[in-house]
């Protein structure tokens, strides 16, 4: 009985477990991957510094979640790894290599004078290829990955597809999104103004593209076709777009009415349904119909080991990234000899 019961719900606790630091990683890593994507965008360069001034002291404690989620990957479902991995290999080393150079930006701009604009060109480069190789993955993930005798057999471009396009503007918009809404609560006064106008092309965007990618996944895959409007799944499942459109209008209408925080928390439960949507239509694959959750697990032995692991790291992440936030909250200000430091009124470091 305890060897049935390890055997149909261990593989879930792990899912949820790599499920949980996905999804940490696209909303945290999202409000600063969403800052370069607009940081050519900004029409001056103090509203530049600003930019990254309020992001300064949390992006690199943000992709700690990209690190820990392939890392559970491989140690709990070896089987998707080895299949994703070589699926996907371009645009994950695309990927990783624009998150490096962004990085090497970060740090660069701040001492540079003549070339300061390669660097903020670098930075925002960086961001729209790290976020636009996550679509391409995304959207092969729907697509599904071609699989024989247990190895992925597919080519190099096998992930390319008109899905992954789509997914990979609507997550440059839904990023961008949440970039302008992290700025609409950091920032002030023009910096400010500049969040609340583009959040309204972003949205658009992000809307546009979850409604095409929707409609082109049902079309194209009938699996998820099959999962979605199937009886009684098309009722049980319905209160997801609802509730998404929803929240789309109420972002829409709310942002010049004055708050701050609210653009950006809606950002993320935006995003949140959207994840809940992929989850829904990939479910219970970690290869799309190819390994279930419970035929990729890894052996109990390796799953112990992870699992102490696990209940010792992932409490210390998720209390040193909350002290971050905490420590550097309040409005961003811009100061000499540096981007920034994060102050308010009552709030902020002393």
């Amino acid at each position: 009985m305890i060897a049935q019961l390890f055997a149909e719900h261990v593989p879930l606790i792990f899912a949820a477990v790599v499920t949980f630091c996905v999804t940490v990683y696209v909303l945290a890593d999202g409000l600063d991957l969403g800052v370069g994507i607009l940081f050519l965008a900004a029409p001056r360069d103090q509203d530049r510094d600003l930019m990254m001034a309020s992001i300064e002291p949390v992006w690199d404690g943000n992709e700690t979640w990209l690190v820990m989620g392939g890392t559970l990957l491989l140690a709990a479902f070896p089987a998707g790894y080895y299949v994703l991995l070589p699926a996907f290999y371009l645009p994950i080393m695309f990927m990783l290599f624009a998150l490096i150079f962004r990085g090497v930006a970060f740090g660069f701009r701040l001492q540079a004078t003549r070339f300061r604009l390669a660097w903020d060109i670098a930075f925002a480069g960086g961001s729209f290829l790290a976020t636009f190789c996550q679509g391409l993955i995304l959207g092969g993930l729907i697509n599904g990955v071609p699989v024989e005798n247990g190895m992925f057999a597919g080519g190099p471009f096998s992930f390319l597809s008109l899905l992954g396009v789509l997914c990979g503007v609507g997550l440059v918009g839904g990023y961008g999104l949440i970039g302008a809404g992290w700025l609409i609560w950091k920032t002030d006064g023009p910096t400010q103004v500049f969040a609340r106008e583009i959040a309204h092309a972003a949205l658009i965007l992000v809307a546009a593209m979850m409604a095409l990618v929707s409609a082109w996944s049902a079309w194209s895959v009938p699996e998820v076709a099959a999962r979605w409007f199937a009886l009684p799944n098309l009722f049980l499942l319905a209160p997801v777009p609802l509730v998404t459109l929803g929240v789309i209008v109420t972002i829409w209408r709310g942002l010049w009415d004055g708050a701050e925080v609210r653009t950006f928390l809606l950002a993320l439960v935006l995003f949140a349904l959207g994840l809940v949507g992929l989850v829904v239509s990939l479910w219970p694959y970690v290869v799309p119909r190819h390994v279930t959750v419970w035929d990729g697990i890894s052996d109990p032995q390796s799953l112990r080991f992870i699992g102490v692991g696990i209940a010792i790291i992932l409490p210390i992440v998720l209390a040193y990234q909350a002290h971050a936030y905490w420590v550097f909250r309040g409005k961003t200000v811009h100061q000499t000899g540096g981007y920034g430091g994060e102050a308010g009124s009552t709030e902020g470091l002393h």
